[in-house]
This record gives structure tokens, C-alpha cells and sequence, in this order.
């Protein structure tokens, strides 16, 4: 189910999302300070591709405090505006009772998008 899942989110706006994740992780890159928020970028754009089957679950190797200003500058930087994305996309899918698993996945995104710093991807089944 989660294969079909992705493919539907994929042809659905995934790719799109993915792309533009993407991109801003180059930007993010181009300058030195940039390049954790360019990874936490990469994460993100590899979950928006693929959510269904995945879950976010809190890293057992963070550093609790950087990691903590980390996320505080992420709000600011670009946290804001993609959970807000985010939250909008997955209000629309609930309106319409067949994307109510595709609201679920915007809201999975949203919490991500807020505090990546911390966190990990893993699968469902592992």
C-alpha cells in the first residue's frame, strides 16, 4: 500500500515539493554556515518523495542543545514558511475525505519542517 501511496504522492505534487527542497539545500550549501540546514534541507526533500511507509522519530546521538539552536534558526530561516505549506496542503486533503491519508503526510511533513534538527527517517517496519 505504501508503494501505490508514493506513487500517487509523487505524480501528486511529491516531485515538485522534492525538487524545490532541493534547491534550496544548493543555496543553503553555497556558503559554509549554511551546509547543516542544507542537510536538514536533503532530509526533507528525501521524505517528501517518499513519506508513506517512513516515520520521524527523535535521534538518539543529538546534541541536545545544539540541536536545539539549530531548530530555533530553522524556524526563522525556512521552518516557518514550509510548515505553514505544509499545514494549508493538508487542511485541503482533509476537506476531501479521500486525501485523508495525504493530510496525514502534510502533517507528518509539518512537524518535521518545525524541528529537523534532532530527528532521523526511519521505516515503518524497521
Amino acid at each position: 500500500m505504501s508503494t501505490l501511496g508514493n506513487i500517487i504522492w509523487i505524480v501528486f505534487g511529491g516531485f515538485v515539493s522534492a525538487v524545490e527542497y532541493v534547491i534550496a539545500s544548493i543555496g543553503l550549501m553555497i556558503t559554509i554556515i549554511g551546509i547543516p540546514f542544507g542537510l536538514q534541507s536533503l532530509k526533507l526533500a528525501e521524505l517528501e518523495l517518499f513519506p508513506f511507509g517512513k516515520k520521524v522519530v527523535r535521534s538518539e546521538t543529538s546534541s541536545g542543545c545544539l540541536s536545539t539552536v539549530m531548530n530555533i534558526i530553522w524556524f526563522f530561516i525556512g521552518g516557518l514558511p514550509i510548515a505553514l505549506t505544509h499545514l494549508l496542503f493538508g487542511v485541503l486533503f482533509y476537506i476531501t475525505i479521500i486525501g485523508i491519508p495525504f493530510g496525514n503526510q502534510h502533517f507528518k511533513l509539518m512537524k518535521l519542517a518545525f524541528v529537523p534538527f534532532g530527528r532521523k527517517v526511519v521505516s515503518k517496519n524497521g
